[in-house]
């Protein structure tokens, strides 16, 4: 149940799928008795999908996400596993051409092989089945990593594929299965930056001891926080990311599937 609403109604509150529900109602009630109703849903609607879009809402709302964890320190020495988060690969628009086709988080791959040649004796697993709410077996984000991994000069007999999960509590729960880490181990997580308090807060649920290694990041510094968007979809796209990883972590809060709102740096 959990997996079907975060599938219908997390997406239907994103910002630019909501606000444009709203419009759309605004306009159906024109021609109504509550048209006066209507036509302030279409203005309330135009006016925020506007600051959505060309504000840096987005980027404020994604700064404090992404600076959660600092940068990995290698000078801590040398890892045992690396693990990497799908959402990397498209797993149907691969599976209709053949070959990986990559999202915009394409860089939890790229720094996951530089990290790979970096420490040739850690283990590299890749976590990802299909997110969608409809799938079938012949789509599964794992089956397009390995060719892509080997692409990148990462040896196929190193790479461990898990490729079940759904989304990130499935991630975790079912790597942590799969490679049984033993007390003392250091396992990396890689994923995007903005996506690392919630990754984490499962992980330390499902009771994987794991060091986050934030890559993919969206924001810069301080300065993007009083920077516009020329282009209002990128934006938006922000907006939403930005959304989905509150109310992911308010959703697995409430659900006691992550012990803190917040998860950070530390025990909590």
């Amino acid at each position: 149940m959990f997996f079907f609403l975060s599938k219908t109604l997390g997406i239907m509150l994103l910002p630019a799928n909501f606000l444009i529900g709203l419009g759309v109602l605004g306009a159906i009630l024109l021609a109504t008795r509550w048209a006066v109703l209507g036509r302030r849903f279409l203005i309330a609607a135009v006016l925020l999908l506007a600051i959505c879009g060309f504000s840096p809402l987005g980027n404020w709302m994604l700064y404090p996400l992404e600076q959660r964890f600092p940068p990995w320190d290698a000078a801590r020495g040398v890892p045992d596993g690396i693990i990497i988060l799908g959402g990397s690969i498209d797993p149907d628009l691969s599976a209709a051409h053949g070959r990986a086709a990559l999202t915009h988080a394409a860089d939890r791959m790229i720094a996951a092989a530089a990290l790979a040649r970096r420490y040739p004796n850690a283990r590299i697993v890749f976590t990802g089945g299909n997110a969608n709410l409809v799938s079938d077996d012949t789509a599964k984000e794992a089956d397009y990593a390995i060719a892509l991994f080997e692409s990148l000069g990462v040896p196929r007999e190193r790479l461990t594929m898990e490729r079940r999960s759904r989304n990130t509590q499935e991630n975790a729960e079912f790597s942590k299965a799969l490679v049984a880490p033993k007390n003392g181990e250091r396992w990396l997580l890689v994923t995007s930056a903005y996506h690392m308090p919630r990754s984490v807060g499962l992980f330390r649920k499902a009771g994987f001891a794991v060091e986050p290694y934030p890559v993919d990041w969206r924001v810069g510094g301080l300065a993007d926080l009083l920077t516009f968007s020329p282009v209002a979809i990128d934006g938006l796209e922000r907006t939403d990311i930005a959304v989905r990883e509150w109310i992911g972590l308010t959703a697995y809060r409430a659900t006691g599937k992550i012990d803190a709102w917040f998860p950070g740096p530390g025990p909590n």
